[in-house]
């Protein structure tokens, strides 16, 4: 029987308890060490789990027992936690948006490349079943020529943790919803010719945006993203010639329903959880992968260009970026 993967959690906040939750239960998983930058919660964190917290990211990153580490922390400080890890010959599985821009993010991949160390970002949406299996639906011409896409975004994220709404933490909706949308957009129809944002920019974040992809035969797909909208709204609807799905909770969706041209629905379920993903990223780095399958090193670079150009379009720069 294989051991337990041992991981180090970097952050130790609201994000990191759920995902805690879900893959220490299943025995395939431990975690080892942990950071915060502060030592008390970390302190708590690590009581709740069977994990030792450490003063230092590093003391915890090269602790005993580490097989890899799990950024879990406000988005600004991805590219610090990913390149001393990286530094310290540790695989990486990092939280999206991962990094707050294209540079930080290629400066990371490099890195990574060059030290051929793993590291993937934890987008969770592409590790799990539904959208893969959509993904392949899409591209085997299971539901014809499609016609219409929307992927919707928009939800209430503002009270969920400080992060999302302070720029100091590159916080904002197009780094914290935008990017699954954005991704599910790219991983059914690729990369576009072009993007176009229209959002809204207040008190040093984005509120909310509307992103259309466009490809040069003339087809153009949507997607509506916000962190303060009173109804909570994230689900994907695909029409085709030939059938058509909904998919609800698109990012950790465990249902679709699927409808063909005759009318008849049939609902395909999966397991929408954490589990997934650090299952199939502890095999990955079993296996000596430096790259995933799943969401990979190509995957980061496209979204990460895609949502500097939302960013741009928008005129939003965080202070910290003018630094």
């Amino acid at each position: 029987m294989q051991q337990e993967f041992g991981w180090c959690f970097i952050g130790c906040g609201t994000l990191a308890d759920v995902v805690a939750k879900q893959i220490v239960p299943t025995g395939r998983h431990k975690i080892v060490s942990c950071y915060t930058r502060r030592y008390e919660a970390g302190k708590d964190f690590a009581s709740h789990y069977g994990a030792k917290a450490y003063e230092t990211a590093k003391e915890a990153i090269c602790a005993e027992g580490v097989d890899g580490v799990y950024i879990v922390t406000p988005h600004r400080s991805h590219y610090e936690y990913a390149m001393l890890a990286l530094k310290c010959g540790k695989p990486v599985l990092c939280e999206k948006s991962f990094t707050v821009n294209a540079a930080q993010a290629e400066e990371v991949l490099s890195l990574a490349e060059e030290k051929k160390i793993y590291i993937a970002e934890a987008m969770w949406t592409w590790f799990s079943p539904i959208g893969n299996q959509v993904r392949k639906w899409v591209q085997d011409g299971e539901f014809g020529t499609v016609k219409n896409c929307l992927v919707d975004c928009r939800t209430n994220a503002q009270h969920y943790a400080k992060r999302v709404t302070d720029p100091a933490a590159a916080g904002g909706a197009v780094l914290d919803m935008g990017v699954y949308a954005t991704y599910y957009l790219y991983k059914l129809f690729g990369k576009p010719d072009e993007v176009v944002c229209l959002g809204t920019v207040k008190d040093g974040i984005d509120w909310s945006e509307e992103i259309t992809f466009t490809y040069k035969d003339g087809r153009n797909y949507k997607a509506l993203v916000s962190i303060n909208d009173e109804g909570v709204t994230t689900n994907m609807k695909l029409e085709g010639d030939k059938a058509s799905i909904f998919v609800n909770e698109l990012h950790y969706a465990n249902h679709a329903e699927f409808t063909d041209a005759s009318g008849q629905k049939k609902e395909i379920t999966a397991d929408g959880s954490y589990v997934n993903e650090f299952d199939r990223v502890a095999e990955e780095i079993r296996e000596g992968r430096t790259e995933s399958r799943f969401v990979t090193h190509t995957d980061t670079r496209t979204i990460m260009h895609i949502l500097d150009d939302c960013r741009q379009q928008m005129g939003l720069e965080y202070e910290f970026e003018r630094e």
